[in-house]
């Protein structure tokens, strides 16, 4: 199934951007009276006619409206330090749209080795993935944030539970024993030498939980979509 995206709503009107237009009349030739489905990102999915078709502008009569069933009753939000490789911070963003983040926060630690990144692309990447997934809801993706100030709102005592993974002590408590079903959830994940011992201490000060991901190290991509994963299937 081919879905699209739209979030230019009018009335019973769906008015596709010129990207989408292009990718639905000139690569899988959708002619007037076409019947096609598409996504809002704010969790609806829809099916509508083909009312008008240029190179430039779809616009989709709208038949059907239904509420997406990806919503999983509890919000995670990941941390996550980019990578030197784009491609490995790139592969993350895809499989944690895929698995169901719903929100991600690129994070300036002391050992980051990026700070500059090109949120066009990562936008168009997570829309792809989705898309794929059948998704109605997108991941929310925040500006590069310092460590510090991504602490700054959090208090010991604020709603939901967080999460600090880290390779700093041998047999911390595992994730999957700690993460309560239908609980918001927030996870900092650390770059290739991990979070320092200063910014763990922080954390912990902040009420994030000093928690491991196996017997294995892990690199930092890897170590997201595991704790992504684990708790969805916490939550099952």
């Amino acid at each position: 199934m081919i879905i699209f995206f739209c979030n230019q709503i009018q009335g019973e009107f769906a008015h596709f951007s010129e990207e989408e237009s292009k990718h639905c009349i000139q690569v899988l030739r959708k002619r007037l009276g076409d019947t096609v489905q598409f996504i809002d990102g704010i969790g609806h999915w829809y099916e509508g006619r083909i009312s008008e078709a240029t190179k430039r502008q779809v616009v989709v009569e709208i038949v059907k409206k239904q509420a997406g069933t990806d919503h999983t009753g509890f919000h995670l939000h990941m941390a996550v330090a980019p990578l030197k490789s784009m491609d490995r911070f790139e592969w993350f963003l895809e499989k944690a749209t895929e698995i169901g983040v719903d929100e991600i926060t690129p994070l300036l630690t002391e050992h980051t080795e990026r700070s500059k990144l090109r949120y066009d692309r990562l936008e168009k990447i997570i829309l792809s993935a989705a898309k794929q997934c059948l998704r109605t809801r997108l991941p929310k993706l925040n500006e590069l944030v310092d460590f510090e100030d991504f602490m700054k709102p959090f208090e010991t005592n604020s709603p939901g539970i967080r999460f600090i993974p880290h390779c700093h002590e041998a047999n911390l408590p595992h994730l999957k024993n700690n993460c309560p079903a239908g609980t918001d959830v927030t996870v900092l994940i650390g770059p290739e030498g991990d979070f320092s011992k200063t910014e763990v201490e922080q954390a912990v000060a902040r009420g994030f939980v000093e928690v491991g991901l196996g017997a294995n190290r892990l690199r930092t991509e890897t170590a997201a979509i595991v704790a992504c994963h684990t708790i969805h299937l916490a939550n099952i």
